[in-house]
């Protein structure tokens, strides 16, 4: 991903979920950049290109770890 794409997509990504601490850095792979949000890794955007057109796929993993436990149920 060229350095304006990469400007283009955290813009995005920083109005779409209204978080100015999202960053996205340069990797080693010219077709993916890591997704930081206040510094901490979340994930990767993928830029795919396929009969002329461009897209970018955003995945985070989440992991059971992290997630909070569930309410006990009602009843």
């Amino acid at each position: 991903m060229t350095r304006g794409e990469i400007w283009r997509v955290e813009k995005y990504m920083r109005n779409l979920f209204r978080l100015d601490t999202i960053t996205l850095i340069e990797r080693q792979k010219s077709d993916s950049v890591e997704v930081h949000v206040g510094g901490e890794f979340i994930g990767v955007v993928f830029k795919d290109e396929e009969d002329g057109e461009v897209s970018y796929s955003f995945t985070m993993a989440i992991l059971e770890m992290d997630l909070p436990s569930a309410p006990a149920p009602r009843g």
